[in-house]
C-alpha cells in the first residue's frame, strides 16, 4: 500500500476559480472538484493519507477491487476504510475546512488480482456533494478514525484547523 512519508509532497487542492460563474449557461449545476482532496483512513493500521485518485474511485484502496453495492459481497471479515472528502474554503484570514464528510468502503484480504469490496456509490456522490456544499456529516465514523482525521487535519495546517467551524470541531472530537 502507498504510505505518506516524509519526502512525499501531496498537498490539499486549494480554490481555483469557479467555472460556473458568469451567466448561468453550460457547467451550471456540475460539482467543482477544484477545492475538495479526498483523505483516506485506514483505521486498522493507524494510516491516514491523501490521494487525489480517489475522485476518480482509483485510490490505492479502491485498486483491482470488485464492488458492489451489498456488504455481504466483501466477504466475512473484510477491512473497513473511510473516504474523506474534505472541502477548502478562503476568507480574508486564510483558508479553513469548509466540509467534511465520509464513506464507508470494505474490502476483502482475500489475496487475488481481484478483491472483493463494499461501496455505495450514490452515498459517495451524495457525500461528495455535501462537502462541496460545506457541510459536515462525521458523526458515523468510528472514535478511531475521528482522532486519527483530528490529529491529520490539526497537522496538516493548525491555521486551517482554527480557522474551521465549531460544527467539524465537535463532530470529530472523542
Amino acid at each position: 500500500m502507498k504510505e505518506l512519508n516524509e519526502k512525499q509532497e501531496v498537498f490539499f487542492n486549494i480554490l481555483s476559480g469557479d467555472s460556473t460563474d458568469g451567466d448561468g449557461g453550460y457547467g451550471v449545476g456540475t460539482m467543482d472538484l477544484n477545492n475538495v482532496t479526498p483523505i483516506i483512513i485506514n483505521p486498522e493500521d493507524n494510516k491516514i493519507f491523501i490521494d487525489m485518485e480517489a475522485l476518480h474511485g482509483r485510490s490505492v484502496v479502491e485498486k483491482k477491487v470488485g464492488f458492489r453495492p451489498n456488504k455481504s459481497h466483501a466477504g466475512d471479515d473484510p477491512k473497513l476504510y473511510w473516504i474523506v472528502w474534505v472541502s477548502l474554503n478562503s476568507t480574508k484570514d486564510g483558508p479553513y475546512y469548509s466540509g467534511c464528510t465520509a464513506c464507508e468502503i470494505f474490502v476483502s484480504r482475500e489475496d487475488r488480482r481481484i478483491k472483493l469490496g463494499y461501496k455505495s456509490m450514490p452515498e459517495h456522490v451524495n457525500y461528495l456533494d455535501k462537502a462541496i456544499k460545506s457541510k459536515f456529516v462525521l458523526s458515523h465514523i468510528d472514535k478511531k478514525s475521528k482522532k486519527l482525521l483530528k490529529e491529520f487535519l490539526i497537522s496538516y495546517d493548525k491555521d486551517f484547523w482554527e480557522r474551521s467551524s465549531k460544527e467539524l470541531k465537535e463532530q470529530i472530537t472523542v
